[in-house]
């Protein structure tokens, strides 16, 4: 069994909990190394204080479930069988459950229903501490992975650039840098790449769309690819043409903040410190109403996972650990500006995995 597997054991022993189920293809991945989206078919793991874990899932997903390393029972089922009965019949075979753990954040109503049902009276626990807590530091393995992701993110920065000229819209900007990363074996993307131009970067998440490329426009890039089950997530801004001197003078301050943010993302650290490291410069520069959000958040598995990069964050950062860093200061007459990097927190410091260079860049016709 491997150790994941084996820390979760380890919980329900300690919580005396007799069993528990993990259904979010998230965690699913990161306890069995098989990344699948069921759809409305269920998949999920049961895990047990002192018997090996069983995997129940869609017949024909079983091939790739054992092609991942799964090396324990599988409960399969077909399109024509009832799965939540099948699971009935699995907890018939134990003891009967008073308490039971579930990812408390993740599974729906309906799961929750089904086995309300198999169990009856019954007091669910919560699954989420406990995994939230082994995905928080990323051992060697995944920080490589992550390191090639941002690799793959910085291509695609490249590209997008590459590919500014007057009359261009936003999508189709994204087109062509989904299109590069195809051609690069990248699959999926970490979440719908954002590029915006001009006015329309003044919205932290806007979306792209139609919107033409003009002289004197910012253009931002928010992108981020899925590699070997991992995510990146990169942030950079160009000027396209010459830019006015209080678009210069926003950008100089975002990345003075981005550079502070870095430098705070030491291990010991105060993580809601890295948040206000950074945002003290926008706001000595006079922009703090101008930049909304969070300074980051984690990184791995999901885009957007433990620790929060916000203010009132008590927790330390730990090697291991992998964050973004991402300013922004978001004028609404002028367009906004975020510069983001990853950084992985080591023993000594951090790395920043996402290469892509920060200067000031004007890109011309």
């Amino acid at each position: 069994m491997n150790d994941r597997l084996q820390e979760v054991q380890t919980f329900l022993q300690k919580q005396g909990i007799p069993g528990g189920l993990v259904t979010s293809r998230h965690n699913i991945f990161y306890l069995s190394n098989f990344d699948y989206n069921p759809h409305e078919r269920l998949i999920g793991i049961f895990v047990f204080p002192n018997d090996e874990p069983i995997i129940i899932t869609p017949a024909m997903e079983v091939p790739m479930i054992k092609e991942a390393g799964w090396k324990h029972s599988i409960l399969s089922y077909t399109d024509s069988d009832h799965p939540w009965v099948l699971v009935g019949h699995l907890i018939e075979n134990r003891n009967k459950m008073k308490k039971f753990a579930v990812e408390k954040h993740d599974i729906s109503y309906f799961y929750i229903e089904k086995l309300q049902q198999i169990f009856g009276e019954v007091e669910f626990a919560s699954l989420d501490s406990i995994l939230t807590e082994m995905r928080l530091v990323k051992d060697a393995n995944e920080i490589e992975i992550l390191r090639e992701a941002a690799a793959f993110a910085d291509y695609g920065v490249k590209v997008g650039i590459e590919a500014l000229k007057d009359g261009i819209t936003e999508l189709e900007v994204v087109g062509k840098i989904e299109f590069e990363l195809k051609k690069k074996g990248i699959k999926e993307m970490s979440f719908s790449p954002i590029v915006l131009f001009g006015q329309n970067s003044s919205n932290p998440h806007g979306a792209s769309g139609g919107n033409k490329l003009k002289k004197g426009d910012t253009a931002l890039f928010d992108l981020g690819v899925k590699y070997k089950g991992y995510c990146s997530d990169i942030t950079r801004t160009v000027m396209y043409g010459h830019p006015n001197n209080e678009l210069v003078r926003i950008y100089q301050t975002v990345l003075q903040a981005n550079l502070e943010g870095l430098e705070a993302s030491q291990p010991g650290t105060r993580i809601g410190d890295v948040d206000l490291f950074g945002r003290r410069v926008i706001q000595a520069a006079g922009y703090g109403d101008f930049f909304p959000h969070r300074i980051g958040h984690g990184l791995g598995i999901d885009i957007h996972e433990a620790p929060s990069i916000n203010d009132v964050n008590d927790g330390l950062l730990k090697s291991g650990m992998v964050i973004t860093i991402e300013p922004g200061i978001y004028h609404p007459n002028l367009g906004g500006i975020r510069i983001e990097d990853d950084v992985v927190i080591t023993d000594s410091g951090y790395e920043v995995l996402t290469k892509f260079p920060k200067e000031l860049m004007i890109v011309e016709d």
